[in-house]
């Protein structure tokens, strides 16, 4: 995790791309950010390391939350 972003993602936080729940924070090298799902995150992945300063991921309480049940 990345202590200058905020410290999680909340059911609040929805994705830019198509409205589900965010997972995925990215912080753009030119001040903007963009919130996605884990489905989009990872389709967008390459294209936000190449242009993003940081990246938050939460994708993996999707697991976490499966086992829970």
């Amino acid at each position: 995790m990345n202590a200058t972003l905020a410290p999680s993602l909340s059911a609040a936080d929805r994705c830019d791309r198509c409205g589900a729940q965010a997972y995925i924070r990215a912080r753009l090298n030119s001040g903007g950010e963009l919130l996605f799902c884990a489905h989009h995150g990872r389709q967008h992945l390459p294209q936000l390391q190449a242009h993003a300063s940081e990246i938050h991921d939460e994708s993996d309480r999707l697991t976490a939350e499966d086992v829970l049940g």
